[in-house]
């Protein structure tokens, strides 16, 4: 058996194709994410990567749109996000696959460049 602690990891990314990870692979990432109130991630996209966020506690708003604990939500390879912390909040985050510079922050793309 082995321990580790979610503050030893870079943003709560434990499982991907980088370091440190509990479990390295380029078959997917994991990330367990703590926010608080107010924290914001400008829109982004993946052009490789499909995302799953999943909120466990709290409540966010992405792209105008609010969830909260429980929800799910699928984002495609492609489809640009924002997300604005409305309650402190914890995610747990699934992408397929790692490719952990496959983040583009959406004002600086060229949409028609994605596919």
């Amino acid at each position: 058996m082995k321990k580790y602690n979610l503050e030893d990891f870079k943003l709560g990314w434990i499982i991907g194709n980088f370091e440190p990870s509990i479990l390295r692979t380029d078959q997917f990432e994991v990330s367990i994410k703590k926010y608080k109130k107010g924290d914001y991630e400008k829109a982004h996209i993946h052009k490789l990567a499909d995302e799953i966020t999943i909120i466990t506690v709290g409540k966010v708003l992405m792209n105008g749109e609010e969830y909260k604990a429980n929800d799910i939500i699928v984002i495609e390879k492609g489809e640009a996000t924002d997300f604005k912390v409305l309650s402190d909040t914890i995610t747990v985050v699934v992408k397929t696959p790692s490719v952990p510079s496959d983040k583009y922050i959406a004002e600086h793309l060229n949409l028609s460049d994605i596919g």
